[in-house]
């Protein structure tokens, strides 16, 4: 079975910052990915267009991030898919939970990757790990009949928010993305609506990078991204 990454973003940004490397380097080795952002952050994550030009409309914001994360997705080499459900607040009804519990099952992932559970500040990206919690579980439940297409439960991991300590979150799994990290710049350079994020992403990739030498002791990892497996694995051997 091909490996099948999902990667579910609040933002049409969120998967350049946190996942890009991961992105492409799944690539790489192979498998097959999608990218699916939940609305285009026109509201929250678009500060440098609204100061460029503060009567900028909605609309006009919304197809500049289309544009961007397009051209970062055509980048690394994946697909991309926009829900356009609207950003400050992201509203999460039952029939936009129903319509990515039919995405996921159409697509039938065998890993999906997105927002941690807690994000003090930002308010959309708890809402978007609630509903990819809830949308996988959905899609691998065991109804009788099932209301959804029924898939084999996809490994799930979070992605690394921006401020990690005061989101709860733990990594524990590091991507080495050494060999793709020229795609990730080239990705960030993109997105010109949050130019301010590059140089800190950078900086992260080669932090983390020192983690996973540490870990693994493979002195050529030179950059890494961090995520945190949120349900237990199964293997066939420790070894």
């Amino acid at each position: 079975m091909k490996n099948k990454l999902l990667i579910i973003g609040a933002h049409s940004g969120d998967f350049v910052w946190r996942s890009a490397g991961t992105i492409a380097k799944s690539i790489e080795e192979g498998a097959q990915t999608l990218v699916v952002c939940l609305s285009y952050g026109e509201r929250g994550e678009s500060g440098e267009l609204w100061k460029e030009d503060p009567k900028r409309s909605i609309e006009n914001v919304k197809q500049i991030r289309h544009e961007q994360a397009q051209k970062a997705a055509d980048i690394l080499g994946t697909p991309i898919q926009f829900l356009n459900w609207g950003d400050y607040p992201m509203l999460i009804s039952e029939e936009r939970i129903e319509q990515l519990t039919y995405l996921i099952g159409d697509y039938e992932p065998t890993t999906i990757l997105t927002h941690s559970e807690k994000d003090p500040f930002n308010p959309d990206h708890p809402l978007a790990f609630q509903a990819t919690q809830r949308a996988r579980l959905l899609s691998s439940g065991a109804g009788v009949p099932s209301a959804f297409k029924n898939i084999d439960p996809p490994v799930w991991y979070s992605f690394e928010p921006h401020q990690p300590e005061l989101c709860g979150f733990v990594p524990n799994t590091f991507m080495d993305i050494s060999s793709v990290m020229d795609k990730k710049i080239a990705a960030m350079d993109c997105m010109g609506a949050q130019t301010y994020l590059k140089d800190y992403y950078i900086e992260l990739a080669g932090r983390r990078a020192n983690h996973a030498r540490r870990i693994s002791g493979k002195k050529e990892i030179k950059f890494a991204e961090a995520h945190q497996c949120m349900v237990p694995r199964i293997v066939n051997s420790i070894f």
